[in-house]
């Protein structure tokens, strides 16, 4: 099956620019963390001195963890892409999710400028605009309700310590809300008046009809090469799996160090702290993620020193050690392009 341009999608659009509030709230929230840093320069020194006696033999488990993740992000696209058609090897699409890693680290609210990067990159190799854009917008669905869950295993494990009695509150009124709408939503009336609701929208708003276009063909696509619901559980166990390696690394990052896992917390801190990491507030969340992380492992039993310490060897196997491979990869693939282009 082949894949030309469809409708719907102008790849010709400049790239998504951070605006200036943007910088702003990042220089403040970076300020914020270096006043932070030195008031705990004590406990930094401690981390900093826990980080030179790291069990190598549990710190490569850490790194084999996030390498599967990675990996795990990869294989959810190439389901995607399989099941609209488009067959990609798993090498090619893994340094294109290394590199779209790497440049979404790069800026502050660089996760625009990586999913833009993406999809050119899907879009110059085979893949239509419209298979493209859905894939990356199911991807990032299936990506979120991963860490949903996460979130709501953490809620059980955690009990009512902590932010964990909270949320747990608010997940309540969140499931009776959900259960409300499904409720609603079998009135032939309320669906309905939801189908002429959405249409006004997509009639005022270009992006909205765009993107209900690009996932309706990819959905009908899907159905046609993996009809029903079972074929779905595989791309959804890919994207679960990324974010439970994920967790593995920070967990074995405290073995590393010989720090004792806080089990009823450590699920729940770690999803926390991806909400605010996914802001990209900072470029990669630097000292968001960090203050964040390390903060909610001290109310779950870790000291201060320990929490910075296994945070910050995580920081280290799932952003710092990634963003010069991911720039390896980006440098590659834009030279393969260059010489692409020539030879067409």
């Amino acid at each position: 099956m082949t894949h030309g341009d469809q409708p719907g999608i102008d790849d010709s659009r400049p790239p998504p620019r951070a605006g200036w509030w943007v910088w702003l709230l990042a220089a403040a929230v970076i300020i914020a963390a270096l006043v932070l840093a030195a008031s705990r320069r004590d406990e930094l020194g401690e981390a900093f001195e826990q980080l030179s006696n790291v069990n190598p033999v549990k710190a490569a488990l850490a790194l084999i963890c996030q390498a599967g993740a990675m990996w795990c992000l990869a294989a959810v696209q190439r389901w995607l892409l399989l099941t609209g058609g488009l067959r990609m090897g798993m090498r090619p699409l893994l340094s294109m999710i290394l590199a779209s890693n790497a440049v979404a680290g790069a800026l502050p609210g660089g996760a625009a400028f990586s999913a833009a990067w993406l999809y050119q990159q899907l879009h110059r190799r085979g893949a239509s605009k419209a298979l493209a854009a859905a894939s990356l917008v199911i991807a990032g669905a299936l990506s979120a309700l991963g860490l949903i869950v996460v979130l709501a295993a953490g809620l059980l494990t955690a009990g009512a310590r902590g932010p964990a009695g909270v949320l747990g509150r608010i997940g309540i009124v969140l499931v009776v809300l959900a259960l409300l709408v499904l409720i609603l939503a079998r009135s032939a009336a309320v669906r309905a008046w939801t189908r002429r609701w959405w249409r006004r929208v997509q009639a005022r708003h270009r992006r909205a009809r765009e993107g209900t276009e690009a996932v309706n063909r990819l959905l009908v696509q899907a159905r046609a090469i993996q009809p029903g619901f079972r074929p779905w559980l595989r791309p959804y166990a890919y994207a679960q799996l990324n974010w439970l390696l994920d967790a593995a690394c920070l967990v074995a990052s405290l073995w590393a160090l010989g720090i004792s896992v806080p089990w009823h917390g450590v699920l729940i801190a770690y999803g926390l702290t991806q909400i605010p990491g996914s802001l990209r507030l900072t470029p990669g969340g630097v000292g968001v993620v960090e203050a964040s992380m390390a903060a909610l492992l001290v109310v779950y039993g870790l000291n201060a020193a320990d929490a910075l310490a296994a945070t910050l060897l995580y920081r280290i196997w799932s952003y710092w050690l990634l963003q010069p491979i991911g720039w390896g990869c980006w440098l590659t693939l834009s030279v393969q392009g260059r010489r692409e282009a020539k030879g067409e």
